[in-house]
């Protein structure tokens, strides 16, 4: 089996030893994508809504660089650290996948890698 491993500038894919993406065969998956902004900061701290929409943005450009998009995603997995804001997170997810929803599910937990992110976005495609 071929993989082919999709790496970005990001300062942790080095330190923890990852990648953003993976393609085996026809399916790519997806690292949690994290809503930062082109400096490696949070992108749109204490905003739901703008930082789902960023994840979205950064999984979509990813899924394109792996010659695939968001119309063959076929699952997201959404860990949120507030639940209560489901309707800002689920509001960006229907906006970005619209007529192709793929499956989901909203977990809330404890926290993220940085205190001011509110979620953190993991997804598979196919090619």
């Amino acid at each position: 089996m071929t993989f082919y491993r999709h790496f970005t500038a990001t300062e942790w894919e080095p330190k923890v030893g990852y990648c953003r993406a993976l393609r085996a065969e026809n399916f790519i998956y997806l690292s949690g994508t994290a809503p930062i902004d082109e400096d490696g900061n949070t992108f749109a701290p204490g905003d739901a809504y703008a930082q789902a929409c960023r994840c979205f943005e950064i999984i979509r450009d990813t899924l394109q660089a792996m010659g695939s998009g968001l119309h063959q995603t076929v699952r997201t997995r959404m860990y949120v650290t507030d639940i209560s804001q489901w309707q800002a997170f689920g509001k960006a997810h229907q906006e970005f996948f619209g007529e192709h929803p793929p499956v989901t599910t909203m977990v809330e937990v404890k926290a993220l890698i940085a205190p001011d992110m509110l979620i953190e976005v993991e997804a598979e495609a196919i090619a």
